[in-house]
Parts: C-alpha cells; structure tokens; sequence
C-alpha cells in the first residue's frame, strides 16, 4: 500500500501544515512591510541563522520566548537573547546547536534598543533543506531538534524537542490486517530483552510486544494488528501511545517523527484504518508529532 511516507520523501516547502498558516510561499522583504522579517536558514547541526534587513538601531538584538502550554498556569518563561550583528548590509543573529532548547513552541521577536518595546517578527525565506534527511543521521544523547516554522497567525516561531533518547518512525505501513512500524532509536542502544509498549491513555495498561531488531543496536521494526488493542472493557475511543524499552530496566522511550523539517505532523502524514471484528484502528502523530494509535 502507498503510504504517506511512500509519497512524501524528501519533504518540501508545499508539505508544511496549512493548519500552522504556511502558504508554501514566501514574502519578500521591502520598504511597505508594516512589521519586521527575517530569513533564517538552519544546518545540519541545528545552528539557526537569522537575516534581517538594515535598521536604525544601533543595539538591536532577538529575543527567544517559550510560549506556555495551553491550559497550564504561566509562569516566567524561558527566553534567550541573541546578538544581531551588522554585515554585508544586512544584520545577522546566530542561534547556536548548544545549548539545547527546552522543549516547546519558542517565539521571535526583535528588541530595536535596550529599553523598547519587542515586536514579534513575520517570516522572510525559511531553508529548511539540511533537515530533509535529518532521520538517516544517528544522534547522541540528548536527542535535540529545533525547526522553524510559521505560525497560525503568521509569524516566525521555532519548534524544538529535548529529549533523552529519541525513537524516530520512518515506515508506517497500514495492510487489510495489520499496522507494521519501522523505526530507530537515537541516543541509546537496544538490548536483547527490549520490547514495544504500548501504554493506554490515561490508565496503567500495557501491552507489550516484541520488536524485530536490526543488528546494529539501533533499528528494530514491530507489527500491531486489532487482535493486540481490543478486549480492554473500553466502549469509547481509546488512545494508545507508543513507546520501545531499550532494555528491561531502561526507561521506556517514545515512538515519533521530529528528524526532518515538518514541524507540525498531525494534519500532514494521515493514515487510513485497519478494521476487524468490530473495532477500527488508526495510527496518527500527535500534537508533538508523537506517535499514537486509535481503536474505536
């Protein structure tokens, strides 16, 4: 079957959600722009460079800002500044790979002097391209990504992920009978005894599988069919997350997709429905571009 993944490798501009307000267009910077752009173009590394046009300023900088998470109480947010430096007629801000961002929706802004007031900034040209083949490069620990996108409302953010160790979805295959995972740990090692746990929502209940491994310590590869998820006395929808213990002592590790240059999945990578007896499963990416499985 043609998979979402089967039709999209090697991710382009046109693939970013057009829930997150990205046109697949960029606008150009110019004299009539009511509010401050910039490009920013991004490594391999992570290390994000950041283009604005000429000002007035003499001390301009940027300002980095964790935006609290909906439906939790605000507290002082993280913020980082950066430097903006003056050269071949543009100014010029570095956000270096280390060190990692806390993991989150980061916005930018521009602060013209010391004391004025910061003004979110709207996007100029995102490269994005050093992403594109980010999941066929092994990371170490801590597995930290960072992409900038467009937000809802049009403006430049940045999406970053910090995480311990990091199991990165490549395949999702969804047959007549069965879902069928390939995936591969970053920043740790998979030991004989390692499982697939798939933990439902909200509750203590686990059902475990045994993953097929590579070889290498890295790559490893599962198949979940209805017959695993149901039987649980549940009625309404049930969620299940996905996870892969590397050993049995290890902490368990989440299943997702962070290593290309989509920062917002969900509504991009849609799976069709497996049914059986009854009941129907659905493999989707969360909110945090997580992966997930609906049994209904």
């Amino acid at each position: 079957m043609n998979t979402p993944e089967n039709r999209t490798t090697g991710t382009h501009e046109d693939l970013k959600p057009k829930t997150e307000g990205d046109t697949g267009t960029s606008p150009r910077h110019g004299a009539a722009d009511p509010e401050p752009r910039a490009d920013c173009v991004i490594d391999t590394d992570g290390r994000i460079t950041f283009r604005l046009p000429p000002g007035p300023a003499a001390h301009p900088r940027l300002l980095l800002r964790l935006r609290p998470k909906k439906g939790r109480a605000e507290t002082a947010p993280d913020a980082l500044e950066l430097k903006l430096d003056q050269a071949d007629g543009h100014r010029h801000a570095v956000l270096e790979p280390h060190p990692a961002l806390t993991e989150g929706r980061w916005d930018v802004y521009l602060l013209p002097e010391a004391d004025a007031e910061h003004r979110r900034l709207r996007p100029g040209l995102r490269d994005l391209r050093a992403l594109v083949d980010g999941h066929l490069r092994d990371r170490t620990s801590p597995v930290a990504v960072r992409i900038p996108y467009v937000t809802k409302d049009g403006f430049l953010a940045l999406r970053a992920w910090r995480r311990t160790a990091h199991a990165e979805a490549h395949a999702i295959d969804v047959t007549e009978g069965a879902l069928d995972v390939t995936a591969r740990l970053h920043g740790a090692e998979l030991g004989e005894d390692a499982t697939v746990r798939l933990r439902l929502r909200g509750t203590d209940t686990v059902r475990t599988l045994r993953p097929r491994t590579d070889g290498d310590g890295r790559g490893f590869s599962f198949t979940v069919g209805p017959g695993e998820l149901t039987g649980d006395g549940g009625g309404a929808a049930r969620i299940w997350d996905v996870f892969v213990r590397p050993a049995s002592e290890a902490q368990p590790v989440r299943v997702g997709r962070l290593l290309d240059d989509v920062a917002d999945r969900k509504h991009v990578f849609v799976y069709p429905a497996i049914t059986a007896d009854g009941s129907t499963l659905r493999p989707y990416y969360t909110v945090d571009n997580d992966l997930a499985i609906e049994v209904t």
